[in-house]
């Protein structure tokens, strides 16, 4: 998969796990929790979304390098 696919499935997945986030104003530095405002709940739900979705599985010792919008969609990018 590539960025701009990967970039794809990301958005559609915040989209999803958080509706009232508006993806035109993200920037893909934000940070999942903090700047989207995820709880943990939300951020488990995207993660389960994109394993589902793409097939990529994030595990738990991954996390950190997922925090952030850019992180996530590499990771998608680098793993499906």
């Amino acid at each position: 998969m590539n960025q701009q696919e990967a970039r794809a499935v990301v958005h559609a997945a915040i989209g999803k796990v958080a509706p009232d986030v508006d993806m035109a104003d993200v920037d893909e530095d934000f940070r999942l929790r903090q700047d989207l405002e995820l709880d943990s709940l939300d951020f488990l739900r995207l993660v389960e979304t994109i394993d589902t979705d793409t097939g990529v599985n994030i595990p738990e010792r991954d996390y950190p390098g997922v925090a952030t919008v850019k992180g996530l969609i590499a990771y998608v990018a680098s793993h499906a």
